[in-house]
């Protein structure tokens, strides 16, 4: 038994801080070991101990859900959208309390539980339902990995949570399961209200914490409430803070809005409270809200409008990607008109159709996504699976889910989007040649290869249209300069199907040469940390093709000299080895520019923090990245201080 004990509290303690704390603490081979173990010993003794990891495992299928009363009501939340109504609120509470002041949190968008503790154990769990009685969801919530079986407080305590599913673990569950996930709130909730407690640990999901809604001892504050929820290894992810005016709230409102697309979950608004609980008690309830709180709604990422037709694109490497018409609709401060479906299959899996309303979500300032059908109306009809290339009329072939033009020297819109994106700025930075200009270029001047850009005369340009002495002369300079690049740069700029900018750099320091991975083998590319069979087949199946061997040595004879990777990284210094994080507006270099200098100094740079992280480098108004690396205790440096290590590098 002393040992059954220690095995659960050990693996309790890397399961916290790998899911919670995002920092983990031994590996997963090690990990497996103890817990294997642990179930061995489990069945020599017939005893489970009641925080005991096994535990999350998921028993059997319920036969159905019991009441769930709550041991205080969950109340709903007041909303306004308006900053003259929350500020109004705002000081009707300070004029009525003496001394107020305020916390803020996020307004997680998911599915509200409540959960109740005894002894140190977790004891039942509840959804909200209509505040009073909800559904008995204590089987279901132990499967989830950031709800503690066991805490340090050993009295009586309810807390609540949202039970959420993140983005990316959304995104891996449906690229690996049949039952397509419109999107993370419903799939939280559908998962926490299954009869079958196993489809709930199968979605990953999480619970974060924000109330200590009971607690047989006392807590005066909101934040003393967050500092209880950490120090029992609750799951939290803003850290809450006071406010006396409201234009520093505001401002911080605002700041969560701007940067909420950053978060790897949904939320739709903040959340206001008075801090202080006994001042609560005085304001007291309405029927249905805490006169105490009140909730900021954001203006919504997804929204519902009619599909009206489907267009068909040709991307550079043959794919055929549908492209969904809409009825044009408000959406995060832009008229959508279109939106993204990956494949044929993807239409399927999401059930949409012509003339079908849909659910659209649009994240990160970039196009649009279906995420899927709304309702169908009696004009809707099925989207039929094209045969033939849009451009071209080739004949298609399907690999996988994915339709493909195989007339690669022959099809237009192919050929114009290899040439852009080799001339984009994240490959060979060829200045004023934009997706408009090559299409000129492929019209009038013959330009049908990347290798033709090197033989383009300043009479040849001065025939375009908008073609003057300066911008021929940016042009050709431009393509002169692309003449030096790095290996990593060329990587990216010739185009391999599946291989992004990182795949592209982490390709350059494992293979050192363009001539060693053009050698390289399938087992030699699966070695590679994120280089998975997919990815490998495809640039094996690349360097095989005699056009593509051809045009990259076509490219050498006219110029291109690539950089060796082991010349292109200087390793002794500051930034070499460190894993760095950049957030906010910088003044004097754009967010690429910089990062190509930080990997030619050796570092890696990511678009998220965690524990992992060595550095964060913070522009100005900089939001939860910093607020997480503070959080975390990561080392963060300004602009200047940036500057000055530079600076230290040149002399």
């Amino acid at each position: 038994m002393d040992r059954m004990e220690e095995l659960v509290k050990i693996i309790n303690e890397h399961n916290y801080n790998y899911y919670v704390l995002d920092n983990p603490t031994i590996s997963d081979k090690e990990w497996d070991k103890l817990y294997d173990e642990l179930l061995k010993l489990e069945q020599e003794t017939g005893i489970v101990l009641p925080n005991s990891p096994s535990n999350k495992v998921g028993g059997e299928i319920l036969k159905g859900f019991k009441k769930y009363k709550h041991k205080v009501p969950l109340y709903s939340l007041n909303k306004v959208r308006e900053y003259d109504e929350l500020e109004k609120w705002f000081n009707d509470v300070k004029n009525s309390v003496e001394n107020a002041s305020f916390t803020l949190d996020y307004k997680y968008d998911g599915l509200s539980v409540a959960i109740y503790y005894k002894d140190g154990l977790l004891v039942s769990a509840g959804t909200r339902g209509n505040g009073q009685v909800g559904e008995d969801v204590t089987e279901q919530v132990k499967t989830i990995r950031t709800v503690p079986l066991s805490i340090q407080y050993k009295g009586e305590v309810v807390v609540q949570g949202e039970c959420i599913m993140k983005l990316s673990e959304l995104q891996k569950y449906n690229a690996n399961n049949q039952d397509f996930l419109k999107n993370a709130r419903n799939a939280a909730a559908g998962a926490l209200r299954n009869l079958d407690p196993k489809i709930t640990k199968s979605r990953n999901l999480d619970i974060v914490f924000y109330s200590v809604n009971y607690i047989d001892n006392e807590i005066k504050s909101q934040i003393e409430q967050q500092e209880f929820l950490k120090q029992n290894k609750f799951y939290t992810t803003y850290d809450v803070k006071s406010y006396t005016d409201f234009e520093d709230l505001k401002r911080d409102i605002i700041k969560i809005d701007e940067t909420k697309s950053q978060l790897d979950f949904l939320i739709d608004g903040a959340v206001v409270k008075l801090n202080d609980i006994k001042s609560r008690d005085e304001l007291g309830y309405t029927i249905k809200f805490p006169r105490w709180a009140m909730a900021f709604k954001f203006e919504a990422l997804e929204v519902t409008t009619k599909l009206t037709d489907i267009e068909w694109g040709v991307g550079r490497t043959g794919k055929i990607t549908p492209i969904a018409i809409l009825e044009p609709v408000e959406l995060a401060g832009a008229t959508v008109r279109k939106a993204t479906l990956n494949n044929y299959d993807d239409i399927l899996r999401k059930k949409v159709s012509i003339n079908s309303y849909v659910f659209v979500r649009r994240s990160n300032e970039v196009i649009p996504e279906i995420l899927g059908l709304a309702e169908e109306c009696q004009d809707s009809k099925k989207i039929e699976k094209p045969t033939i290339c849009p451009c071209c009329h080739s004949k298609l072939k399907q690999v996988g889910p994915n339709l493909y033009c195989l007339n690669t020297y022959g099809c237009k819109e192919q050929i114009v989007d290899r040439l852009s994106h080799y001339a984009s700025k994240e490959a060979m930075n060829l200045l004023g040649v934009s997706e408009k200009t090559v299409n000129q270029m492929y019209e009038k001047l013959g330009v049908k290869s990347v290798v033709d850009f090197y033989k383009i005369t300043k009479q040849e340009l001065s025939e375009l249209e908008g073609f003057k002495d300066k911008k021929i002369e940016n042009v050709l300079s431009s393509i002169e300069n692309s003449k030096n690049c790095t290996l990593a740069k060329f990587i990216y700029a010739i185009g391999i199907q599946n291989v992004g900018k990182k795949t592209a750099r982490d390709l350059a320091s494992k293979f050192k040469s363009l001539d060693n991975l053009i050698n390289a083998n399938y087992e030699d590319l699966i070695e590679i940390q994120d280089v998975g069979p997919i990815i490998a087949e495809s640039i094996v199946e690349y360097f095989k093709n005699d056009n593509n061997i051809k045009i990259i040595r076509d490219l050498i004879n006219s110029g291109v000299k690539i950089q060796d990777e082991k010349n292109a990284v200087v390793t002794d210094n500051y930034f070499n080895g460190k894993t760095i994080v950049l957030t906010g507006t910088l003044q004097n270099y754009k967010r690429n520019e910089l990062t190509e200098i930080l990997l030619s100094y050796g570092a890696n740079v990511t678009g998220s923090v965690s524990a992992k992280t060595d550095l964060v480098i913070a522009g100005e108004e900089a939001g939860s990245k910093l607020d997480k690396a503070k959080k975390l205790g990561v080392s963060v440096i300004d602009e200047n201080q940036l500057l000055d290590i530079l600076k230290n590098f040149n002399d």
